[in-house]
């Protein structure tokens, strides 16, 4: 009896540990999950987080990258706005600026060729022969002329037309009597050489009858005639206001300034004149021993006086440029100008 009552105990111990057993190690597995998770039991309800979790999961919007047009469009609108800080430019004024550039751009042209002599159709040059190298313009040729004849020639370069009237002792070139050029006639003797020239005619020319033939080279730019950078005309001379030139007679081509003029000259008066330029005005006591001229005995300039021909043609620079002689009378002269600055 004693012996069962024992064995009944024993295995009740044993059940209640095999129970126990589990029911601890349950326990224990829900206390480590619940170290792994955010939930929370507060007043009977589960957190997740910042929300509940019988609540949905908020949805974060995500920027949708700009397309090109919109980046493009955002970009000429910042512009837009950055050009109205901007002063308004005069727009007409840059136009007209542009093209008087434009305008005063000149490209030289170059020519060449071999041409044959005909009878000069100037009156009173009937038995001379001529061959036109640049035909007569309202524009001024300025440029380079390099040729090779067949016998001795001489260069012309035609002045004008010039106005009525003013045919007073330069040598003229006409073809009807009504229509006059000045003529500007060199005779280097020569059948070959270069020329610097300006005119609105260019040509070589013999007092022969018989052709001659010409190889040429020319390089040139057209000027229309404006008073500012290219001169043409016919002028009479009148007394000089220089002192101590008192009985000559002066040419005045370009007023005195301060800048220096430069530029080429062709000419033809009707006597043989010299070729002023004065440089400065400059102090007295800088003069002493020099040529000087001065038109009130207070403002004086270095004097260079060249003496030439009735016609020709020369390179210059200075502050005045003038034709002179030494004659009380007055001359006439034609002339063609141009400046290089």
């Amino acid at each position: 009896m004693t012996k069962t009552i024992l064995a009944i105990f024993a295995v009740a111990v044993l059940l209640t540990g095999a129970i126990a057993g589990p029911a601890g190690f349950i326990q224990s597995a829900d206390a480590l999950k619940s170290k792994g998770t955010s939930a929370s039991n507060i007043n009977s309800k589960l957190v997740c987080g910042d929300r509940l979790c019988s609540e949905p999961p908020k949805v974060v919007a995500k920027e949708e990258p700009k397309k090109k047009e919109q980046v493009k469009q955002e970009k000429k609108t910042e512009t837009a706005e950055k050009a109205k800080d901007v002063p308004k430019k005069d727009m007409k004024a840059e136009t007209m600026e542009a093209a008087k550039q434009v305008a005063t751009l000149k490209v030289p042209k170059t020519m060449s060729g071999v041409l044959t002599s005909v009878q000069d159709p100037g009156q009173g040059h009937e038995n001379h022969q001529l061959a036109i190298i640049l035909p007569p313009s309202e524009n001024v040729y300025r440029g380079h002329l390099t040729y090779t004849a067949s016998e001795n020639v001489q260069l012309v370069a035609l002045h004008g037309p010039i106005k009525k009237g003013m045919d007073k002792g330069q040598a003229i070139w006409t073809t009807d009597g009504k229509t006059k050029f000045g003529l500007t006639f060199i005779d280097k003797e020569t059948s070959a050489g270069v020329w610097q020239f300006s005119g609105n005619a260019i040509a070589v020319h013999t007092k022969n009858s018989e052709p001659f033939t010409v190889s040429y080279s020319v390089s040139y730019t057209e000027h229309v005639t404006d008073g500012e950078k290219t001169f043409r005309g016919t002028m009479t001379s009148k007394q000089d206001p220089g002192v101590g030139h008192e009985t000559h007679q002066l040419a005045l081509l370009l007023a005195p300034r301060d800048k220096a003029y430069s530029g080429h000259l062709t000419f033809d008066a009707s006597e043989p004149v010299q070729i002023v330029t004065l440089i400065g005005p400059m102090p007295k006591g800088d003069l002493i021993g020099l040529p000087s001229w001065t038109p009130d005995g207070e403002t004086y300039y270095g004097l260079m006086l060249i003496p030439t021909k009735a016609s020709g043609t020369t390179s210059f620079s200075g502050n005045a440029l003038a034709l002179h002689t030494m004659n009380s009378e007055p001359f006439t002269v034609s002339y063609s100008l141009v400046l290089t600055k």
